[in-house]
């Protein structure tokens, strides 16, 4: 009798740590691209909602990530062939963010199990879903390796590790930035209670990004009629250099 009192006790207080409930808050769920636009700040923040006392033993940490669209990619790799720089292998991306932040209230690895991770993929490497082809199995890691640094170099990857603040186990809030030259879409905002290096929480939100005014006309004018959006940059072109060349021949006249 003893022994499945102590069985169902046990069984009980995962239960009652997965009932943690996360209340999400950010500071704008819309992103508008003008012709100005230099990139925008997001804060993410929110509280932990429990109908228990904070559970004993190891802290929560929180993992928030925000991911923008999801598309497919080609990368190739070149290599010099007869004095020229000609493609070479290649692997394909089934599937990779055109943004992907993620920030950690500690270390990545001291919070989150690997395993967890591949089921969750969380990691910059784990939202990437590549396809190994046959032939190139080994090198498909170096060609998603190579994605990653470029679209770090280039502020769209990062990992901001203890980024994010908790406040008595219950209140959270992180700053993740978003760089000027934004995809159009929804970008999906996670955020992930651990514990021992376990998901025991996770929830989403959304924030959508879209181009406004001029930034929205001319979108839809290459899109819609490529003709004439393309004479019209011509026009541009041509006017923008002919007024160069009078302000050049009016100062050297003067």
């Amino acid at each position: 009798m003893w022994r499945f009192f102590i069985l169902a006790l046990c069984c009980a207080l995962p239960v009652q740590a997965s009932e943690e409930q996360v209340v999400l808050g950010l500071s704008k769920d819309q992103v508008s691209i003008t012709t100005d636009f230099d990139g925008s700040d997001i804060l993410i923040y929110g509280a932990i909602k429990r109908d228990f006392a904070v559970p004993e033993g190891a802290p929560v940490q929180v993992i928030v990530t925000l991911s923008g669209p999801e598309n497919p990619l080609t990368v190739r790799r070149k290599e010099r062939q007869f004095g020229i720089w000609a493609n070479a292998d290649a692997a394909e991306i089934a599937s990779a963010p055109d943004f992907y932040a993620v920030a950690t209230s500690a270390p990545f690895n001291e919070i989150l199990r690997d395993e967890e991770d591949k089921a969750y993929r969380v990691s910059v490497q784990r939202a990437i879903q590549a396809h190994e082809s046959e032939g190139h199995a080994k090198e498909t890691s170096n060609f998603v390796d190579a994605v990653i640094r470029i679209r770090e170099n280039g502020d769209k990857y990062a990992l901001n590790e203890n980024s994010v603040q908790v406040n008595q186990q219950t209140l959270f809030r992180t700053d993740i930035e978003m760089p000027p030259d934004l995809t159009e879409g929804e970008y999906k905002v996670r955020v992930l209670l651990t514990r021992y290096g376990k998901v025991v929480t996770e929830h989403q939100g959304l924030i959508n990004v879209q181009k406004v005014g001029l930034e929205r006309f001319l979108f839809n004018l290459s899109r819609e009629q490529p003709f004439l959006y393309g004479i019209m940059s011509l026009a541009i072109a041509i006017f923008a250099g002919w007024s160069a060349s009078a302000v050049f021949r009016l100062i050297k006249s003067g």
